[in-house]
């Protein structure tokens, strides 16, 4: 009886051993794995702001849709300006007090256009812009557009956004919901992955300057 109630002590101690274990261990694999996630995502997400602001430049206002986005790299120009500052005769000055007078103003010359695709990507990678890149997930972003009014003028808004558990479908869900409530100034805060807001004029992102930057315009 004695060996037995040792065995079955040993197998307790095992067994609180390996929960221990795993409370410490299983959250470390989880950071690391979504950290590698989350890069890639949020790669993603930076290629997508880039087209929204080229697609804002050339035409004033966001895509809607990723399939428009994509027809615009492919086909859409930047002009390639240069600015110059000069000194001209102020004409209407001239006429109204017949003393000579000059100002100076800006001149903008167009020396020529950019193809958007090639300025912004190397390859074709943007036509891919639209899907999640997490194996095994087999979703595309949430992305809007539109126009909001502040202090009586209209600006040109998007949004483009991926649910946390989508990214981190196949793991613990309670660690999942955890990451989901995170508010950290070190860590991408909220339930989504986001970049851009539909009730501000911003093109801010919601994750660190360590997975990379997205700052405002």
């Amino acid at each position: 009886m004695k060996l037995v109630i040792q065995l079955v002590l040993w197998v307790v101690i095992i067994f609180l051993g390996y929960l221990v274990f795993n409370a410490v261990y299983e959250p470390i694999q989880f950071n690391k794995l979504k950290e590698k996630r989350y890069a890639k995502v949020i790669d993603r997400l930076m290629d997508i702001r880039a087209a929204q602001l080229a697609h804002q430049e050339v035409t004033g206002r966001y895509a809607k849709d990723f399939n428009g986005l994509i027809r615009f790299i492919d086909t859409a120009e930047f002009v390639v300006v240069q600015r110059r500052d000069t000194t001209v005769m102020d004409e209407e000055y001239r006429k109204a007090f017949g003393v000579d007078q000059y100002k100076d103003i800006v001149i903008v010359d167009t020396l020529g256009y950019a193809s958007v695709k090639d300025s912004l990507y190397k390859g074709d990678r943007y036509k891919q812009m639209a899907k999640v890149p997490v194996d095994g997930v087999d979703a595309e972003f949430e992305m809007d557009a539109g126009t909001i009014v502040k202090n009586n003028n209209t600006f040109p808004v998007f949004m483009v956004r991926v649910d946390k558990a989508v990214v981190l479908h196949d793991q613990d869900r309670d660690l999942v919901l955890q990451e989901k409530q995170v508010v950290s100034v070190d860590q991408v805060n909220g339930p989504y992955i986001s970049v851009g807001s539909m009730e501000d004029v911003n093109t801010t992102a919601n994750w660190p300057d360590s997975y990379g930057q997205a700052t405002k315009q």
